[in-house]
């Protein structure tokens, strides 16, 4: 009898199984595709204009230029827009983006963690280090190490900015002075009033170039493998659509040609 019901079981089991309705598989979630036009809007670009080569002002022709002024025209040609570039200074940029005051900055900014909690970044477009930027005639400051050696040496860096932290940590904050805009502390490093800036290296190389043979690198950088992306408001539309753009900029050889114009310069 227990072999009997046991078969019953069995069968009723079956037939129960064969009965039931197929499962039903889950639907894929849908593809977001990218808005690619953007119908001639407006965008407000912020930019510093001190920090060459990204954005600066042309002392002979008073003209703002630099890379961020070439690669948002090329950026807004693939996506139907028009920039609108907008002076603003540095501090307090991060907190006007928050509060949506621009649409985008670009003023080579670097991507932390703490500042993704307030903002959106874009996809990185660089990847840098940061280094030591001295007069041309420095033979002391050679590296980090001989700068922490050297206690009488003071280092200029931008304030709220990551080289302004690297110089904290290194040589720590009383032989550390903060300026206001990233341009002053290189004016105080070929016054003499301070004795080396921890920049970016990009950044570096953009002074360089405005001061021919008074400034160099020294030979060995301080920090690497940090990454720079433009900044936007949080949940920002426009983010994928910037980032779609770059993508054709570098699939079409655009940014290679930037790059080569900004920060490979001959």
């Amino acid at each position: 009898m227990k072999k009997l019901g046991l078969v019953v079981l069995v069968i009723v089991g079956i037939l129960l199984a064969s009965c039931a309705p197929a499962a039903t598989p889950t639907p894929a979630p849908p593809v977001t595709e990218v808005l690619t036009d953007l119908g001639g809007l407006e965008v407000a670009v912020a930019v510093e204009n001190a920090y060459p080569p990204f954005n600066y002002i042309d002392e002979e022709t008073g003209e703002a230029v630099g890379w961020d002024y070439n690669v948002w025209r090329a950026i807004c040609e693939k996506l139907n827009c028009t920039p609108v570039f907008t002076e603003s200074a540095w501090e307090g940029l991060f907190e006007a983006m928050a509060a949506g005051e621009y649409d985008v900055a670009a003023d080579g900014i670097t991507i932390t963690l703490d500042r993704s909690k307030k903002i959106d970044y874009s996809d990185p477009y660089m990847e840098y280090g940061q280094v030591l930027l001295v007069r041309a005639d420095e033979t002391e400051i050679t590296s980090g190490d001989t700068l922490v050696a050297l206690t009488d040496k003071i280092v200029g860096v931008q304030i709220g900015t990551t080289n302004e932290i690297t110089a904290i940590s290194l040589v720590g904050e009383d032989r550390v002075q903060s300026f206001e805009t990233f341009d002053l502390p290189v004016v105080a490093l070929m016054t003499g009033d301070v004795d080396t800036v921890v920049i970016d290296e990009v950044a570096a190389v953009g002074f360089m170039m405005e001061n021919p043979g008074k400034l160099k690198i020294a030979p060995e950088p301080l920090t690497g493998g940090e990454l720079l992306g433009f900044v936007f408001p949080p949940k920002s539309p426009l983010v994928a659509p910037v980032n779609w753009a770059m993508q054709q900029l570098w699939a079409d050889g655009t940014m290679d040609q930037l790059y080569e114009k900004w920060f490979r310069p001959e």
